[in-house]
């Protein structure tokens, strides 16, 4: 098959646990980039945190793309332009802090290039440390939103979380998207935004047929994507289940998964 895009996950696919991209990883996109295969970043992490990666893989010389928020914008790695923005409203936002309280959980969301939390806690260190986004901390986490936000998190450890994603699926069915990106963080878009459907509206408008694309993630954000490219591709690092709704598994993050997916179907 002649593959026109590979469409990455960042944290645990692309990068390695320090959060860097191995050299063999990063040379072999670079060369799939020379032959004209687009090179698409796809994370649930804020714009601002993808850029540097973007840089280092020379997404804006090869004129392709970044979704970012877990799908909730798609912006041209070249011009900057962002294409599309998908947003929460403060009513929303507001619903989910009182939902964070009643569920005894943390809750963050991004605003001013900043990660908006009530109580610092050891996971927002983590989106922290991620993004390279600082914390703002406020002692009114509602009258601090009172514009549009692209997404929100609700934080705690997986056990915790686990039972509370099931809660806040069947209360919130059909209202917005709620997925783990990992463990400990649950994320909340507009109803019917994930990196999947993002995806679909990037490959239209570049008029590339499904069956064209490698999608390669290791989460269950990463799920809707690797069920719509033509290859969906899971990392020997990602759970049981996203493995077996793969079309294809890979290395782990650690031992060169992306880079063997390239060289294996684009080199």
């Amino acid at each position: 098959m002649n593959y026109k895009m590979i469409v990455l996950d960042m944290d645990d696919t692309l990068l390695q646990d320090d959060h860097t991209m191995a050299t063999e990883t990063a040379e072999a996109l670079l060369k799939a980039q020379e032959k004209g295969v687009k090179v698409v970043l796809a994370s649930g992490r804020p714009t601002f945190g993808m850029w540097d990666t973007a840089k280092e893989l020379r997404l804006a010389d090869y004129g392709s793309y970044i979704l970012s928020y877990n799908g909730a914008n798609i912006f041209n790695a070249k011009t900057k332009e962002l294409l599309f923005e998908s947003t929460l409203s403060p009513e929303t936002v507001h619903h989910l802090y009182d939902l964070s309280r009643r569920e005894n959980v943390g809750i963050q969301t991004y605003l001013n290039e900043a990660i908006l939390t009530p109580e610092d806690n050891e996971y927002t260190q983590i989106e922290s440390t991620l993004t390279g986004l600082p914390v703002a901390l406020t002692d009114d986490f509602k009258k601090a939103v009172d514009s549009p936000v692209v997404k929100v998190l609700m934080l705690e450890k997986g056990s915790v979380l686990e039972k509370v994603e099931q809660t806040l699926k069947n209360e919130l069915a059909g209202t917005l998207s709620i997925y783990r990106s990992k463990p400990y963080f649950l994320e909340f878009t507009e109803h019917g935004v994930t990196k999947g459907t993002s995806l679909e509206q990037l490959a239209k408008k570049l008029n590339i047929d499904r069956s064209e694309i490698i999608a390669v993630g290791d989460s269950y954000n990463d799920l809707e994507m690797i069920q719509y490219a033509g290859l969906g591709v899971a990392m020997g690092n990602a759970p049981v289940d996203i493995q077996e709704a793969a079309d294809f598994v890979t290395k782990t993050n650690m031992e060169h998964g992306v880079a063997h997916v390239v060289e294996k179907y684009l080199l």
